[in-house]
């Protein structure tokens, strides 16, 4: 493809940059073929420009689509080049903080430098069992793919881990050995796989210090080999160390530490048996403070001793050989504080200052002699031809003679140490197969390189050569598997580098050849290795400006190294001298042990060379012969052990794991490019990615293929053949064929092509979209114009009327404006005028008044002064006497107060309580009611007042009309004084008196007037004021009232939320009470399937001779636990003879007589405890017959009672002794047992096993006997309490049954009560028979509408069937309508075999009438015949008479031999098949058989035939369930069966509770003589085990489907796009043929719930398992989504909402919507959600935060990590978005944990479900093979 197609206007590249390394930029315009300058513009919006090469004409790299940046694999972006990589690991460690990256095979693991919730073993249960590829990367999913490796593959595999110090190599190596630990478990019971995670602490403390780069980085190599069984579980390990950093014992650069054991030394020095090493404070020896930091933080040492101690203890190293190894180490400790001086006149001249204490400390120590150590730490002998000189030696000599000896001893307990972990990690069987995990050193390169970092460089390569094997290897299989053509790949070959360093003559060769030169020295060593490779290869280079370095080019870098110090290390010298005085130590063991025998001392692995050994210089070479070995120098040795290693590592299959660190400041995701890039070439990733990128990087499969790109597809080009539409569409879309390679089941692209496509892709839907956009806004713009046109039309018409009204307006106002001010102003004036004359008037009256209060106040001021002057002086006599009494007031104040205080704390405690209240209320009630009165008595005298005062008005208008008639008169009469004038006078005086009395009438009707209006007025006001207090008081008694409400309300409330809060708490309580009693009864359940396993194993192991044969005293744990009586627990089918069992095995007789001695005492307790209650209940009815002595008047009764009582004392007295006896014999039977001497006196035969099976025999038969007659007397008890009880209620009832007739009697004698009680029982009974009648029509109603709603149900079902039918394909189809035919007929046949027992129980009602009828025939004919004469009947021919069978009467019970026992418990469980049982019979059927037989059994007293056969139950069923323990039928059938025997149980026991439930003939069925509520608790825990069983069943089923249905699988097809995958694939979420999609899911889940249904389970039990089933879905779909990237996208959300829908709708179709199942799936619905949300602001956040309720913290973050655009328009979500979260959920407390729980199985109950089938009904079909039962 050319360049001008790839570099246009915004493509985006990468350019070097010295900080970053490299940087992101966008072309600013197209780049043309011969343009030497690139326009770019960088991410922060600055131009620049990069200049092309005019040679190489090499443009920048080209930068993936950001839809590829983060994928899991490195392999699968489309442009493999170092930026792209870069980027990647940058984006996912960054902002998706997930430090596990795939590159192809390797690993790539970035150190957080943070404690990461990812290694629980919920993550280990989660990647066990899944494909490397369909989950995110994570050093479990490499450490799986081994071990699935090696189980498939019959191959031994390697984990290969290295990087930089720093990186987490150690961590990654532990976690991949714990994964093995807990996955694969242990081969036997000595928990193997704790034995070697427990090697880490101790090899992390004797090999690992602090170093500048990591605060516990190893400073050794191991390879550890951890072996499994043919059965692939953990048997043992094995380790092997190389190059121990021993230079670290003696020196340490700065903020560095010596090796860990001696600072926990240090720590530990204050424990009881560390004072003996004298050990200070680190700080205080030269070894451990060299790099002056002693202290690491966050780490305790103490803490740290105690681990290793404790792993030591567990592989085998005892306190002895601990305290040895310490003793070692303080005397180390101590060497190094020993001070050697130099003398002052001989400079070759050193000593030891006597009794210098640290040396005196370690020689205390070791044991040794302190002048023989004190000699020769000085000097050294020298070992002529024929002389031996003892020369001293200079200071420098001496210190470094003390230093090698120090690290020498150390090197020598390492390897000790190393031994005995090995040793302890052995495996005791045959090895069948290995992992080997490597953990070793990366690539070095200092400051100043030495011999050690050749060492590591020198492995690296060898590493790296077999890495580039492997992986060009991998890339040769895949391409001739896909049959494409081969082309080789050129790759970087370091074969000659290693040549270099180890051929002959090579660098290697030449140090040791220079070692055993007498005088050699690193100086000639380095002139040496210049004439011999300088200018001779081009791996080879000497510095400028030394002499004394030489430069190695490396696959990863040029190294340059210091000759300075080479030789030293290689000899690794230490004198013998020293050696022979440790030697001769007598005090310490192991000291003799470590140097006595140098091999297995210097070479813990059993013959493989270790790096860290030394030579020893002898000064007698004849007398002393070391051998070949021990001469070889460090570096050959180190070459040995590499060699070895490469033969191991390339007989296995690797797996690489490249740890890196990503900055040396070990901050916490903090990521540094430049040191991220180093490490990246350094371990080989660059490598992997250019091996890669030179084939066919990108591979997708034809179906991936189609449906990614198919919108580059024309709807001609796509064809039914996905093959031939994929090669139709690249040919013309790429046209350089060279750049793709079709294979077999893949497309195969070069690098680049996927970006080019995806290029397309978007390009097209970026043109779909601008095209749907450019409609879809046309088509808005014109909504909008045409409603803006009619808006304007509108607001014009209206504005247009609003400017018209608005002049009108301003015309009216103009004109009233005129008239306003004209009437305004004259107001003003006048207001004006008024204003001056008021204020005038006033100043003058304001003026005259002054005037005169003036002189006024003079005369009063002279008046006033003699008033005080009086006053004065009355004054000061009156406060004379007001002080004294006020003194005297004050004190009965006081004192007043004081009681005041008293009352009133009375008062307030009587006014809080609410009797209070009340009575307050009921005082104001009578205050109102007063009051009203009173108001009442005022309203009459106010109505009696009106009378009197309308009485006045009548007669002061009578008066009136009277004086206006006389007025009247006196007119007419002065009409006619006109004429006499005479009259005049008299009239007018007559005139006046009535004038006058008419004033006084006036004043008298104004004074009554104006008193009624007083009177009305004040009465008015009284009313009012009486209304207010009634008013006042109502509201205090209202809000007493709602006081008192409200505090009852908020006291019922508090109650109720309290009791409802403890409810809650209760049933939490509860459910985990049962879930842990469920946990231990699981618990139990394994262990004794783990004891059968080994029982078995046993047996296999220990064949003995033919004709014996070895059996347990018990036939099973459970026969043992429940079984009390037996003597023999024999296997089924075997005869049940105990002598001759006893003459075959008399080996076991002694074991056998002690278990029945057991039992017999177990039973002996038992009888005694049954006395004592007997005893007690005896006791408790003497006191009531005492009583009713003296009550009753009934004296026989008395005397009858008391006889009764009287024998039953007596015979407990006597059970009491013969219990006494019977223990006495049971005593000597023990001690006769314990007292036995020999086999032989108890042997078969002997007298004494006579006598002991006689006393055994009788005790036996006494036992039974004794508890026959405890059974009598129970029943007797039981019988007489009942008779008490009837005797009593019969004289209740009939008490109040009185005849009318003798009412008038019962007046005098009080019992008229009586008889209204028996009228009143009468009423109820009456009331109880019309409400029974009433239950029954409701029940027929309930049944008929009950009848219709199946109808309904059932017509709706055929509809779903019928629409679901027509959805499926015709083979479906036809499969589907056969399923529903066969069903259909199965449930008819149910139908009809229910109507065939109705017509049977008809026909055997039938047949009992006619009975009936034909006995009264007979009794007629008989009659009939008395009447007739003998002669009559002579003469009568006798016809024949036909003797009918009599019909039986069937109680319910099945009758059995004892010895068709076995064959019951084979025919009915061992050998029963479910599916015939299930179709054809009635549900529970062998629940309903076994429990007949139970009945039998108790009906017949035969405890022991009762014990038997449910002991035989439990055990039969376990013995199924154990053989066919994966089979859903076999299990769920029997746990129907299980539980409908216990519902048995509990309906027919005769307890109350139960017999509510049945019918009358039930309760004639119940169990009569024994109590099974101890084997009812047996049989529920049975019930339980089975439950657990049958989840474990359906999680093996759903587990392979959960993940590809509800995950992986396009329901909705075409709705979420794929992405590349690189090389680790993906599991195809096309569903292909053999692929589970939901559909499965459903029809699975249809299976288990009809199997269920068929096997007639309870509902309650259903609803279950289905929330079991869901919450298993549930958890292991959000468990995968939590650890998978690439399913966390907005499609994926919306695949999981449809999937969640679907099973919801299954839930209703089924009715179970109440079982709880839905709330399971509650955390993966807000899962799907969280994926479907807007991520942007922060009312996002704020809706998340609510919306995931059901998920953590923890889930919630992960999965917007997680979060991964599909397509290009998706954005990722910000880290500041998920910082915002993190805020609002941190006091969220909630469970740290990441994973659901996938294996929590939730209690079960099983509720009581009593049945409706009677016993007697009950038909045994010959198919059965049970003919030997007989219906009782």
């Amino acid at each position: 493809m050319a360049a001008s197609e790839l570099f246009t206007k915004f493509a985006r590249v990468w350019i070097p940059d010295t900080e970053d390394v490299w940087k992101s930029a966008e072309l600013l315009k197209d780049y043309k073929p011969g343009d030497t300058v690139l326009h770019l513009k960088l991410e922060d919006d600055k131009e620049t420009q990069h200049k092309i090469d005019p040679q190489t004409k090499e443009l920048p790299p080209l930068r993936n689509p950001d839809i590829l940046v983060g994928e899991n694999d490195l392999t699968a972006l489309s442009y493999l080049h170092e930026p792209a990589v870069l980027h990647n690991l940058k984006v996912r460690f960054m902002d998706s903080k997930l430090i596990y990256t795939y590159c192809g095979i390797v690993l790539v693991a970035i150190n957080p430098y943070e404690q990461l919730p990812i290694y629980g073993e919920d993550i280990i249960n989660a990647y066990s069992g899944q494909n490397m590829g369909d989950m995110d990367p994570h050093i479990f999913a490499v450490a799986e793919e081994a071990y699935k490796q090696m189980a498939r593959d019959e191959r031994n595999q390697s984990i290969i881990v290295s990087g930089e110090s720093g990186a987490g190599k150690t961590v990654s190596a532990k976690y991949a050995m714990r994964y093995f630990a807990t996955v694969s478990g242990s081969a036997s019971e000595a928990n193997v796989e704790e034995k070697v995670l427990a090697s880490n602490p101790i090899m992390e403390s004797i090999g690992n210090a602090k170093t500048t780069r990591n605060d516990n980085s190893s400073r050794f190599g191991k390879y550890i080999e951890i072996g499994f069984d043919k059965r692939y579980r953990i048997i043992g390990a094995n380790m092997r160390t190389y190059l121990l950093e021993k230079s670290r014992v003696v020196f340490q650069a700065e903020d560095e530490r010596n090796y860990h054991i001696l600072y926990q030394l240090c720590a530990s020095k204050h424990l009881p048996e560390f004072k003996a090493l004298r050990l200070s404070h680190a700080q205080n020896f030269h070894y451990t403070n060299l790099g002056g930091s002693p202290v690491i933080e966050g780490i305790d040492d103490a803490k740290e001793m105690r681990n290793t101690r404790q792993a030591c203890s567990l592989l085998g190293i005892n306190e002895s050989y601990q305290m040895g190894i310490f003793h070692i180490l303080a005397a180390v400790l101590h060497l190094g504080n020993v001070a050697i001086k130099s003398n002052e006149r001989d400079a070759d001249n050193c000593f030891i200052l006597p009794n210098t204490e640290h040396l005196i400390i370690f020689c205390d120590l070791l044991g040794v002699d302190y002048e023989q150590m004190a000699h020769w730490l000085c000097h050294r002998k020298i070992v002529t031809g024929s002389e031996t000189y003892i020369k001293p030696m200079p200071k420098f000599q001496a210190i470094n003679a003390r230093d090698a000896l120090a690290k020498h001893i150390y090197a020598s307990v390492f390897n000790w140490i190393v031994h005995h972990v090995n040793k302890a990690l052995h495996a005791s069987i045959k090895q069948h197969s290995f992992i080997g995990v490597l953990d070793i050193y990366g690539f070095e390169t200092f400051e100043i390189n030495s011999f050690e970092q050749f060492c590591i460089n020198y492995a690296n390569e060898k590493l790296q050569q077999q890495f580039n094997m492997h992986v060009f290897k991998l890339e040769q299989e895949e391409y001739m598997k896909e049959q494409i053509p081969w082309t080789l790949i050129d790759f970087y070959d370091n074969q000659p580098c290693i040549n270099l360093i180890e051929a002959k003559l090579g660098i290697l060769d030449l140090l040791d050849e220079e070692c055993k030169m007498p005088r050699g020295s690193d100086d000639t060593w380095a002139q040496k290795l210049y004439n011999t490779h300088l200018n001779k290869t081009t791996l080879f280079h000497k510095p400028r400006l030394s002499n004394k370095a030489f430069i190695i080019q490396h696959f990863a870098d040029k190294v340059e190294y210091q000759c300075e110090g080479f030789l030293e290390k290689n000899k690794d010298t230490v004198y013998e001298e020293q050696i022979t005085v440790l030697k001769a130590s007598k005090k310490l063991n192991l000291l003799a042990e470590l140097f006595h025998d140098e091999k297995p001392a210097t070479s813990p692995t059993e013959g493989r060379p270790s790096v860290a050994r030394a030579t020893v210089k002898s000064a007698k070479p004849r007398a002393l012969q070391p051998s070949k070995e021990h001469k070889k120098s460090v570096g050959h040795q180190f070459r040995n052990s590499l060699h070895l290693l490469m033969e191991t590592l390339n007989a296995t299959t690797p797996h690489y794991v490249r740890c890196i660190k990503p900055n040396d400041d070990k901050f916490a995701f903090t990521f540094d490019p430049k040191r991220a890039v180093q490490q990246l070439r350094a371990c080989g990733v660059l490598e992997t990615i250019r091996i890669s990128a030179a084939g066919f990087p990108s591979r997708w499969t034809y179906q991936e293929f189609f449906n990614r790109y198919r919108v580059l597809m024309k709807q001609k080009d796509v064809l039914s053949d996905k093959k031939l539409t994929c090669r139709n569409v690249l040919e013309k879309l790429i046209k350089d064929q060279d750049k793709y390679q079709f294979g077999k089941t893949k497309i195969f692209f070069r690098a680049g092509q996927v970006a080019y496509l995806e290029k397309l892709r978007a390009d097209k839907l970026r043109a779909a979209c601008i095209r749907i956009q450019k409609t879809i806004r046309s088509w808005l713009q014109r909504k909008k114009y045409l409603r803006m046109r009619k808006a304007a039309i509108t607001i014009q018409r209206y504005v247009r009327g609003y400017q018209a009204k608005c002049y009108a307006q301003f015309l009216r106002r103009t004109r009233a404006a005129i008239l306003i001010q004209k009437f305004q102003r004259m107001y003003s004036a006048w207001q004006k005028f008024l204003r001056i004359r008021s204020a005038t008037i006033v100043i003058q009256s304001f003026v005259r008044g002054f005037r005169g209060r003036r002189q006024f106040k003079a005369i009063l001021r002279e008046q006033k002064a003699i008033i005080l002057q009086k006053h004065v002086r009355s004054w000061m006599a009156r406060s004379k006497y007001k002080r004294t009494h006020h003194a005297i007031i004050y004190l009965q104040c006081c004192y007043r107060r004081m009681m005041a205080k008293r009352e009133l704390k009375k008062l307030k405690i009587e006014a809080r309580s609410v009797e209070h209240y009340k009575t307050l209320n009921i005082g104001m009630e009578n205050k109102i009611m007063q009051l009203q009165c009173k108001v009442n008595d005022q309203t009459k005298e106010m109505k009696s007042l009106l009378e009197k005062l309308s009485g006045l008005e009548t007669t002061y208008t009578n008066e009136t009309e009277k004086l206006r008639t006389e007025v009247d008169r006196l007119r007419a009469n002065e009409e006619s004084a006109k004429v006499s004038s005479n009259k005049i006078t008299s009239l007018m005086e007559e005139i006046v008196i009535l004038r006058r009395e008419l004033k006084e009438t006036q004043a008298q009707k104004k004074r009554l007037e104006e008193g009624a209006d007083k009177y009305k007025a004040e009465t008015d006001l009284m009313v009012s004021q009486l209304k207010e207090q009634n008013a006042l008081l109502k509201n205090e008694k209202e809000e007493l009232n709602r006081q008192i409400q409200e505090q009852a309300k908020e006291i019922t409330e508090s109650m109720e939320k309290r009791m409802e809060e403890e409810t809650k708490q209760l049933e939490i309580d509860l459910n985990d009470e049962r879930s842990r009693y469920q946990s231990l009864l699981n618990e139990f359940c394994r262990l004794e399937e783990r004891y059968d396993n080994l029982k078995e194993e046993i047996s296999l192991v220990n064949v003995t001779k033919p004709g014996h044969r070895r059996t347990d005293s018990t036939h099973s744990s459970n026969e043992s636990e429940y079984t009390y009586n037996s003597l023999l627990s024999s296997d089924p089918g075997e005869p049940e003879d105990g002598t001759r069992r006893m003459e075959e095995f008399p080996e076991q007789k002694g074991a056998l007589d002690m278990s029945l001695f057991l039992k017999l005492q177990k039973r002996v307790s038992e009888l005694e405890q049954e006395k004592q209650a007997l005893q007690e209940e005896l006791d408790r009815k003497e006191d009531q017959a005492l009583r009713s002595k003296a009550k009753e008047a009934e004296d026989q009764g008395v005397k009858a009672r008391g006889a009764e009582l009287e024998y039953e004392s007596l015979k407990r007295q006597e059970l009491e002794s013969e219990n006494k006896k019977l223990k006495n014999e049971l005593n000597e039977l023990h001690r006769a047992l314990s007292e036995k001497a020999s086999p032989a006196v108890t042997a078969p035969g002997s007298p004494a096993y006579k006598v002991l099976l006689d006393q055994l025999t009788a005790s036996s038969e006494e036992l039974e006997v004794r508890k026959e007659e405890v059974l009598i007397l129970r029943s007797q008890l039981v019988s007489q309490k009942e008779a008490m009880a009837h005797k009593e209620s019969k004289e209740t009832m009939t008490e109040p049954m009185v005849l009318l007739e003798d009412i008038c009697k019962m007046k005098d004698q009080g019992e008229i009560t009586q008889a209204y009680m028996g009228l009143k029982e009468t009423n109820r009974l009456l009331e109880s028979q019309l409400q029974g009648q009433k239950k029954n029509y409701e029940n027929e109603l309930e049944i008929l509408h009950g009848e219709v709603q199946n109808l309904k149900e059932e017509i709706n079902r055929q509809q779903q069937l019928l629409a679901q039918n027509l959805q499926l394909p015709p083979e479906a189809r036809i499969e589907a309508s056969l399923q529903h035919e066969i069903t259909r007929l199965t449930n008819e046949n149910l139908d009809l075999m229910e109507q065939l027992e109705k017509q049977d129980k008809t026909v055997r009602k039938l047949k009992k009438q006619l009975k009936v009828f034909a006995k009264k025939i007979g009794e007629l004919e008989v009659g009939q015949t008395e009447n007739v004469s003998p002669a009559q009947l002579a003469d009568e021919p006798i016809r024949p008479v036909n003797i009918p069978r009599k019909e039986k009467d069937f109680q319910g019970m099945l009758e059995y031999k004892k010895d068709d026992e076995l064959k019951l418990i084979k025919n009915l469980i061992l050998e029963l098949k479910p599916r015939g049982v299930a179709v054809n019979l009635i549900p529970g059927l062998p629940a309903y058989i076994l429990f007949m037989c139970v009945r039998h059994a108790d009906y017949i007293n035969d405890d022991q035939r009762v014990r038997s056969l449910l002991t035989s139950t439990i055990n039969g069923i376990k013995k199924i369930l154990k053989k066919r323990s994966d089979d859903f039928e076999i299990v769920s059938f029997w746990l129907s069966n299980t539980c409908r025997f216990l519902h048995c149980l509990k309906q027919y026991s005769g307890e109350e509770a139960f017999m509510k439930h049945n019918t009358p003939r039930q309760n004639d069925h119940c169990l009569r003589n024994f109590d099974l509520a101890e084997y009812r608790q047996v049989i529920s825990d049975l019930a339980i085990q089975i439950y657990q069983q049958l989840t474990k069943v359906m999680e093996n089923v759903l587990q392979p489907m959960i993940v590809s249905g509800m995950l992986e699988h396009e329901t909705i097809q075409g709705v979420s796009g794929l992405k590349p995958t690189g090389l680790r694939k993906r599991t195809s979420s096309v569903a292909d043929e053999g692929t589970y999609t939901l559909d499965s899911i459903v029809r699975q889940l249809n299976n288990f719930h009809s199997t269920m249904c068929q096997h007639g389970m309870d509902p309650e039990l259903i609803k279950q398992i289905v929330k079991q089933m869901f919450y298993i879905i549930g958890s292991v779909t959000l468990n995968n989504l939590l650890l998978r990237k690439d399913m966390c996208s907005w499609s994926k959300g919306m695949q999981i909402r449809y999937n969640v829908s679907q099973l919801e709708e299954w839930l209703r179709d089924k009715n179970l919507q109440t079982s709880g199942a839905k709330e399971t799936l509650e955390p993966l619905i807000q899962a799907a959600q969280l994926l479907q949300v807007k991520k942007k602001t922060d009312e996002d956040a704020e809706a998340i935060c609510s919306m995931c309720s059901a998920l953590t913290t923890a889930q919630i973050v992960k999965v917007l990590n997680l979060y991964t655009p599909v397509n290009e328009f998706e954005e990722r979500v910000t880290a500041s978005f998920i910082r915002t979260i993190q805020v609002r959920l941190q006091n969220r407390k909630d469970s740290p944990q990441l994973l659901m729980d996938a294996k929590h199985i939730f209690p079960v109950t099983f509720p009581f479900n009593p049945s409706s089938l009677a016993l007697e009904s009950i038909q045994i079909p010959s198919s059965m093979n049970l003919g030997f039962l007989l219906r009782v």
